[in-house]
């Protein structure tokens, strides 16, 4: 019998879960699903270009666990971009993270502030990114753990 395998950590939950091809009509349409796993890895070890052996810490996996995913995703993507397929993103064996304050900077840039941004100061509005929904901000209470009370989506600092 196999051993479990191990939960890894996710930083971004997207918004958008589906991409597809503008050329290819839906009737015809295959798609290739990604998991968020593999999305997390490309997205750390492509757009934040972060070494594998960091991203694997990071992420909670082991560093082959790691290759194996970022393989799998990259052939995933490569498929639907040369054969026209559409990628959707779902499932997969993870735990979403929140990134931990006092500078840790996990997956949000080192040292840039309590909560992993800027320090904003004292003031400012929160803003829903889904429907736009403003309210002012709570000091004490960051604006990253608020639900907007219209949508329910984790609102932003501005």
């Amino acid at each position: 019998m196999p051993r479990p395998r191990r939960v890894g950590r996710i930083f971004f939950d997207p918004d958008v879960t589906h991409f597809k091809p503008a050329s290819v009509p839906l009737v015809n349409l295959k798609e290739v699903v990604l998991t968020k796993e593999e999305l997390e890895v490309v997205r750390v070890i492509d757009y934040e270009e972060t070494e594998q052996k960091e991203a694997a810490k990071k992420m909670n996996v082991s560093q082959p666990t790691l290759s194996r995913l970022l393989t799998s995703a990259r052939k995933k993507i490569a498929e639907a971009l040369v054969n026209g397929k559409s990628i959707k993103i779902q499932g997969g064996n993870y735990k979403m993270v929140t990134p931990r304050s006092r500078g840790s900077g996990i997956g949000f840039g080192r040292g840039r502030g309590r909560m992993g941004g800027f320090g904003a100061g004292p003031g400012g509005i929160c803003v829903c990114p889904k429907c736009g929904h403003k309210e002012p901000q709570v000091r004490g209470q960051p604006c990253m753990s608020k639900k907007c009370p219209e949508c329910g989506t984790l609102m932003t600092r501005r």
